[in-house]
């Protein structure tokens, strides 16, 4: 027989539960929500018994501030077969609340979750987001899909592209303020993903201007062929040069647009898989610290199988560890990809530069010297000048996002290989 917990634990009549920074949930459900497990914490601070808490629905401690919406957002990702992270105010059964950030997963039969104690500066933001949402569901009467739609909307303003953005840079924030007030070491995976979403941002804004760089610029050789018409028979060759200038830039441009920029290419999915990547390793983290604080637990727990339920978290911690890896691996290899990309864009640059130079060449045997013709060799010029710098620099960017995917794909073999 287990040891029963008998000491009191001070609860105020009102306001918020006790619930410590270094403490951790933990619940397993069915597929109708339905608790099947859940550690100590969970029972102190909701303060439901365990007859009352095993066997009823999650939603029993469900807190009516929370929006709608929210709970759409985190059962239809769920369903899907993927992770969410959320901000949740729950309802404890005495009524005090008590906030956590709740990452649930599918997990065989049923879903997983885990959740901490929030305090980070997003989660000032997030709650008085969900108070303005949870007005606009009572006073429109907004559909659950409606409302998680407005706080989408909302999400964005805020620099959130995506739900999935935000749920990710909210775990990162949330497991390093948890980390700072705890005095814990800084997560060494902090910074190199950090540089990552910066460097994968960056990108995916120079990779923007360029394509519109390239459509700026396809007016140009027009413009040339039209000046050139004007000055004939002297200026056919002037003609011929910006049409083979046109033509190599709309080639450089489709190739780009189709190997880099194009939907269907891996590029335009990396910004997305870095924070799923990322968001991954945290929910490992996460589970792997849950199925540690198990080993301390000297409670009964309802019936709770404590050996089962830390296995349970282990295998799914290394499941998600596994696959934050995969992900890295692919945006290495895309940023490699991209590197190479650039290598044949310069080759064609070199013979846009050539072109240009003919050109100038062609224009100072007009027998007005180009005219205007001049002014617009110059717009090629300062376009290319451009080119190089933004190709430059797009390069620099891909080996910053595969040097640090690389370093944590190393460390985490590293850590895998220790006794």
């Amino acid at each position: 027989m287990g040891f029963v917990e008998r000491r009191n634990v001070y609860r105020p009549k009102t306001g918020e539960a006790p619930f410590r920074i270094e403490e951790m949930f933990f619940s397993r459900t069915d597929q109708r929500g339905v608790i099947q497990s859940a550690n100590f914490i969970f029972h102190r601070v909701s303060g439901y018994d365990w007859d009352e808490l095993l066997g009823a629905p999650h939603k029993v401690i469900r807190h009516p501030d929370m929006p709608k919406g929210v709970f759409w957002l985190f059962w239809n990702t769920l369903k899907s077969g993927q992770p969410i992270g959320a901000y949740v105010k729950n309802r404890a059964k005495d009524g005090l609340y008590y906030w956590v950030y709740a990452v649930a997963m599918p997990y065989r039969d049923g879903f997983l979750s885990v959740r901490i104690k929030p305090g980070s500066d997003l989660f000032k933001l997030i709650t008085a987001e969900y108070a303005l949402l949870r007005e606009q569901e009572n006073s429109g009467k907004l559909s659950p899909e409606e409302s998680a739609s407005i706080l989408l909307e909302r999400l964005q303003k805020h620099g959130f592209a995506t739900y999935d953005a935000f749920a990710c840079d909210a775990l990162a924030r949330e497991l390093a303020a948890r980390d700072a007030q705890m005095g814990n070491p800084v997560d060494p995976s902090a910074a190199p993903f950090e540089d990552m979403v910066k460097a994968a941002n960056e990108l995916y804004e120079k990779t923007e201007a360029l394509s519109q760089g390239f459509d700026l610029i396809s007016t140009v050789p027009t413009n040339m062929r039209i000046i050139a018409a004007r000055l004939e028979p002297s200026g056919g060759a002037i003609s011929s040069l910006s049409q083979n200038y046109w033509e190599m830039s709309e080639e450089m441009s489709r190739w780009f647009q189709t190997y880099v920029t194009s939907s269907s290419s891996e590029f335009a999915a990396i910004r997305s898989t870095l924070e799923h990547s990322h968001f991954l390793f945290g929910t490992a983290r996460i589970l792997s610290a849950v199925a540690t604080r198990f080993n301390m637990e000297r409670r009964s727990l309802g019936g709770t199988d404590v050996q089962v339920e830390k296995e349970h978290m282990n295998a799914l911690s290394q499941t998600y560890a596994d696959k934050a890896v995969a992900e890295l691996r692919q945006v290495a290899e895309e940023a490699c990809r991209i590197v190479k990309a650039i290598a044949m864009m310069r080759r064609f640059t070199l013979g846009l530069s050539s072109t240009r130079v003919m050109c100038n060449i062609e224009s100072a045997r007009l027998p007005s010297g180009g005219g205007s013709l001049v002014d617009v060799i110059r717009q090629l010029g300062v376009f290319q000048d451009g080119l190089e710098q933004q190709l430059d620099r797009i390069e620099e960017l891909s080996h910053i996002i595969k040097d640090n995917a690389d370093l944590l794909i190393e460390n985490r073999a590293e850590a895998m290989a220790r006794p």
